[in-house]
């Protein structure tokens, strides 16, 4: 937060102010908030106490902050993200309109050198948002990520916020665009001045945990995105499955090979563009190396959520 803060502070944007939840937190998390507000009129502090009924819950510190804000306009990020421009609240603000009162945003993950991890994070990150932002394109949005979304307070008042999923501990962002977002109100943003950059997961055992918890909220998603969702998982599958055996076992293998690399050559120049204009171009590199090591993860992961449930973080 001392890092990422002053550069929220620092946004070119005539009026706006900031607020702070502290949830529930047992580190010198509020004495850095109250150090912060004390410099700074336009930061307003939320401290969260656990009460029984939302123990450790992130949608009842959300709706606590939600209520104490002063503008209709809600700009929404977390405490390990940090803008990468100073233009990224005038940047997703813009997207507004008398029709459009949800905007969402692109949340990157900072880059590492010579990560093969951090390589297959980035790209995972890159492949959910070609989806969820084409999807937006043709009218059905589905999902959000926190890390930069945008809304209307009354959009969040009109469905009473939370409460249809607030037993359900994730699902802060996707679960709530995925009940309230339709194709009239709902819009998208990618310049670069408003991508917001996290901190990814440095170990493989907890990117398997972050991926467990994410794949476990998908479930609650509207029948029709789920079918959607998973064809898209199906069809990846079977390229691999059917790619295989016909190399494998046809006579002819060299005509097997040249549609495998067709697909290869449509798949890098469909993503290349994305990937440009969200600044990923170089998780194209080890492309169907990457590919292929998801989409197994993903398995696992489903495997893994059907034995035993994950657990949620606050």
């Amino acid at each position: 937060m001392q890092q990422f803060l002053p550069l929220i502070l620092e946004q070119e944007y005539p009026d706006f102010e900031i607020v702070l939840i502290n949830d529930a937190s047992h580190d010198n998390t509020l004495d850095i908030m109250e150090s912060f507000a004390k410099k700074n009129s336009n930061i307003k502090i939320v401290n969260v106490e656990n009460i029984e009924a939302f123990w450790g819950n992130k949608k009842y510190a959300l709706t606590l902050g939600i209520k104490v804000a002063t503008n209709d306009f809600l700009l929404f990020t977390d405490a390990d993200c940090k803008p990468v421009s100073k233009y990224w609240i005038a940047e997703m603000s813009r997207h507004f309109s008398n029709t459009k009162s949800i905007v969402i945003g692109y949340g990157a993950y900072k880059k590492t050198k010579h990560s093969f991890l951090n390589t297959l994070i980035r790209y995972e990150t890159l492949l959910t948002a070609i989806q969820y932002f084409s999807y937006i394109k043709f009218g059905v949005p589905y999902m959000a990520v926190g890390r930069n979304l945008a809304y209307r307070k009354e959009e969040f008042f009109k469905v009473k916020g939370f409460m249809k999923h607030m037993n359900i501990r994730s699902g802060d962002d996707d679960l709530f665009i995925n009940q309230v977002a339709t194709s009239l109100n709902t819009t998208l943003c990618f310049s670069k001045d408003s991508f917001t950059e996290s901190l990814p997961e440095t170990s493989f055992k907890d990117w398997f945990k972050q991926k467990r918890r994410h794949i476990s909220t998908s479930k609650y998603y509207k029948l029709k995105h789920k079918l959607m969702l998973g064809l898209f998982y199906i069809s990846q599958l079977l390229f691999w499955v059917l790619g295989i055996i016909l190399l494998a076992f046809i006579f002819k293998w060299e005509i097997a090979l040249i549609l495998i690399l067709l697909r290869f050559i449509v798949q890098y120049i469909s993503i290349g563009f994305s990937a440009k204009k969200l600044d990923e171009l170089n998780t194209l590199i080890l492309l169907p190396f990457l590919d292929l090591f998801l989409i197994i993860s993903q398995f696992f992961i489903f495997i893994s959520n059907l034995i035993s449930k994950p657990k949620h973080w606050r």
